[in-house]
């Protein structure tokens, strides 16, 4: 920018002053215009604004250099802070030591970079606060800042000197990846800003190696690699479409949001809790508190808020517990927080950056154009220098094995030389050799012209022509050379590449935000729902609906991630039996189980709670069924026992107890299901280790109460046990067939259920599962409509076809792990 003129009037073409200086007269606007233009070209080129080949302003490359000088590198103990300051001050950047200290802090912070450039040591600070004073802070280069400044050495760069003119500093580090992208910066200059959103390392890195083999790339294409910004904090990004439009423009504003977890607040019953795990870049968690309690206490726009606690940690990181009070919906709660604190925040992008020495905005593709143009330049320059250095040792090696040949008649000529000056030139004439190699041959002490050394010279001379020959290959050949830089750009991103932290959320903005506000109201209503147990031992509730609602997932709902083991009709604000193997039965509201997601009729079981954090269970103890606390006109819970015992316990729960016993086991007995009946005609169902299976009416056993022992439910031979007990409909024709699913371990069968006849209560049942060479007895089985297979983790296994025949055979089965559950799904 060149410094605009104004019109100047000379006084008097003599007139001097007493030492002698020219006197020119300046309009007062003119004076001030031309110093207020320097004043902004200073601010723009040394102190606001990027370079976009380094991505870093000059304070921080001079702190970077000034360490790299003064050997502070990751393998060099840690030195005091004001050390570096002092130092970058006084030899480049004389600007105040406040200002210097507070762009090396920045370097230091994980959560401001991606790739911290200063390992720091001491109190860096947080989004919230600031950091400890320089003299008690300790810093030392990171190895992300050792590839910003690696190949300083190599003429890579250009040298300008210092603010006094008594040291070269560099105008440009050779950056080794494209730092700008990766840590974002911000700065704001006269009457311009930037402020660059980071991005994950290995996501740019693959974008810039698929721009070099891919000149012509789009923007789309480049996407695919670089689907988004990843900020160090983690979080949640809205809205790819404006992410796009920043990419393509250099401008645009995205929104950034807090990753929560809400559940059932821990130690208290009935009261959830909002959880914050990640927050917004640039957010801390006292920021937030602050913005709770105002909007609580002052505009009062946030109620629900019982209290808020802080319990973010250096182990443990970000935790921020938002509790609620009891009845509160947390999900209407989080949209109101997301709307009224910075739990939520936007982020405006502006891509302005310094490119060859001008002020341009630029988008994605753009910024990696100019990154890659330095590396080619840099690896250019870096070439020549390596290509140099050897040409010059390859030089001093052929001197020195022409002066091998003749050793005799070098020293005899040296010996008889009247000086070194007269040596030398004996050797250049006689020899053919330069002056350099004479002299180099002069200095070249007598033990490294042994015979020995002569093959060492040979294979170095060998090598070093090699090496040049392959240098030459970069020079020439514009293809050799963006490979050399697209596997440099590969063994950075390995080095330093880190798994992604903020999670993106595709669409318009706009939309995404209305997708994402929840409906319904912040006190939850004492509407119909739903209690779900999975398969693994998940508990859950499905939303608030009406009962045709329910009644149209009940018919066309189905679970995803896990098989459904028992379902019980309820309200949100009510409360259910879990019933344990060990015959124990507590009460648990229903309003802190957490909400299943559903979609298109899909439940799904994988944001359920483990059943372990509702109840204190003990060794070996798990909850094997569920039933409603109102029992309406059911005969009540049915429960089978490991023994063969069968009991119909009456639905008379103790007002009072939270927690009692629903059956008197006997020593060594344990209850194997527990299923709530939905009439009075449903079939019980026993099957035995030794694939027996028995099936006959509920009405055949009388319920009984609380401290019942049960009745005999099925004759079980010597060393047999009871693998399944349940309940099914034989006319429920909404779910299907019932299926009888056995599992010896080794094979599996499916069988329809109306090819086993109905027995009386006590006998031995008919055979379920004839065994094949090898297998001893049933691991697993199950009984009930549209069969559904679940490994022990929950994942969904293949069954086998239907076999008419009861006392048939099973099938082979691939899976690792069939040993698990197979429940009823739907």
């Amino acid at each position: 920018m060149a410094r605009r003129k104004g019109p100047v009037t000379r006084v008097d073409p003599s007139a001097f002053d007493r030492a002698g200086a020219q006197v020119f007269d300046n309009s007062l606007t003119t004076e001030i215009e031309d110093s207020y233009l320097e004043y902004a070209y200073s601010v723009i080129h040394s102190r606001a604004l990027p370079d976009a080949r380094d991505g870093l302003k000059p304070v921080h490359r001079r702190i970077l250099y000034s360490m790299n000088e003064q050997g502070h590198r990751p393998n060099s103990p840690y030195v005091k802070s004001s050390r570096v300051v002092g130092d970058t001050m006084g030899k480049y950047h004389p600007h105040g030591d406040t200002a210097i200290y507070d762009a090396m802090v920045r370097l230091a912070q994980d959560f401001s970079l991606n790739a911290p450039l200063i390992d720091g040591h001491g109190n860096f600070g947080s989004p919230d606060d600031g950091p400890a004073a320089s003299r008690y802070t300790e810093a030392r280069m990171s190895s992300a800042a050792m590839l910003l400044v690696g190949e300083l050495d190599e003429d890579t760069v250009e040298f300008r000197p210092n603010y006094d003119g008594s040291l070269q500093e560099p105008s440009v580090l050779p950056a080794a990846f494209p730092n700008l992208l990766v840590n974002g910066t911000s700065g704001i200059a006269v009457g311009m800003a930037t402020n660059m959103i980071p991005h994950n390392l290995g996501e740019v890195v693959a974008a810039a190696r698929h721009l070099i083999s891919h000149p012509d790339a789009s923007l789309d294409k480049l996407m695919e690699f670089v689907p988004g910004p990843d900020l160090p904090t983690g979080g949640v990004l809205l809205g790819l479409d404006e992410v796009r439009r920043a990419y393509e423009t250099g401008r645009g504003v995205v929104r950034m949001r807090a990753k929560v977890e809400t559940g059932p607040l821990e130690g208290s019953r009935g009261r959830q809790a909002i959880t914050v795990t990640e927050l917004p870049y640039g957010v801390g968690p006292e920021k937030i508190i602050e913005k709770i309690h105002d909007e609580v206490t002052k505009s009062k726009r946030l109620t629900g808020i019982a209290d808020v606690k802080d319990l973010t940690d250096r182990e443990n990181g970000v935790r921020l517990v938002v509790e609620c009070k009891v009845g509160v919906n947390p999900q209407a709660l989080l949209a109101d927080l997301y709307r009224l604190t910075p739990l939520e925040q936007s982020f405006g992008i502006n891509n302005l950056v310094l490119v060859d020495g001008q002020p341009r905005t630029l988008g994605l593709k753009a910024l990696l154009e100019v990154f890659l143009a330095h590396r080619y330049e840099v690896v250019t320059r870096r070439t020549r220098f390596r290509r140099r250095k050897r040409e010059d040792r390859l030089h001093l090696v052929e001197g020195l094995l022409k002066a091998l040949v003749d050793i005799d008649k070098v020293i005899k000529l040296i010996r008889g030389s009247e000086n070194a000056q007269a040596a030398k030139e004996g050797l250049v004439k006689r020899f053919k050799l330069s002056e350099v190699q004479a002299t180099y041959i002069l200095d070249t002490p007598l033990r490294r012209l042994t015979r020995y050394d002569a093959i060492e010279l040979e294979a170095e001379q060998d090598r070093l022509r090699n090496e040049i020959a392959e240098l030459t290959r970069i020079l020439e050949d514009d293809k050799v050379l963006r490979k050399v830089v697209s596997t440099e750009l590969g063994k950075v991103a390995k080095e330093l590449t880190a798994p992604r932290r903020t999670v993106l959320l595709d669409g318009d903005l706009k939309e995404v935000l209305a997708a994402s506000k929840p409906a319904g109201p912040l006190e939850v209503a004492d509407d119909p729902c739903q209690v779900i147990l999975s398969a693994t031992g998940l508990v859950a509730r499905t939303a608030a609906e009406s009962e045709e609602a329910s009644e149209a997932r009940r018919r066309n709902g189905r679970a995803r991630h896990d098989a459904v083991a028992a379902v019980v009709h309820t309200t949100a604000r009510g409360q259910v039996l879990l019933v344990t193997n060990r015959g124990r039965a507590v009460k648990v509201d229903v309003l802190p189980l957490p909400v299943l997601p559903e979609a298109s009729g899909t439940v799904s079981l994988s944001g359920g709670m483990a059943a372990s954090e509702l109840l204190d269970l003990g060794k070996g103890e798990r909850v094997v069924g569920i039933a409603p606390l109102v029992p309406g006109e059911s005969p009540g819970l049915a429960l089978g026992t490991r023994q063969g015992v069968v009991k119909v316990c009456a639905p008379e729960w103790p007002v009072r107890s939270d927690e009692f016993e629903v059956i008197t086991l006997k020593e060594g007995d344990e209850v194997v299901g527990a299923t709530w009946l939905a009439g009075a005609d449903s079939t019980l169902v026993f099957v035995s280790s030794d694939a027996s299976l028995l099936r006959y009416s509920a009405s055949l056993v009388r319920p009984q109460g609380l401290r019942g022992g049960g009745m005999a439910g099925i004759n079980l031979g010597a060393g047999e046990k009871v693998v399944f007990f349940g309940a099914v409909r034989t006319d429920d024709d909404e779910h299907g067939e019932p299926m009888v699913v056995t599992s010896t371990g080794q094979s599996v069968k499916v069988t329809p259920f109306a090819a086993y006849p109905a027995k009386g209560r006590a006998t031995g049942g008919v055979r379920a599962h004839r065994f094949l060479k090898g297998e001893q007895g049933l691991v697993l089985a199950w009984v009930g409509p549209r069969p559904a297979g679940a490994a022990s983790n929950g994942s969904a296994v293949e069954l086998p076809e239907v076999d008419q025949r009861r006392d048939g055979s099973g099938a082979p089965h691939p899976g690792p792990d069939v040993v698990g559950h197979l429940v009823e799904r739907g």
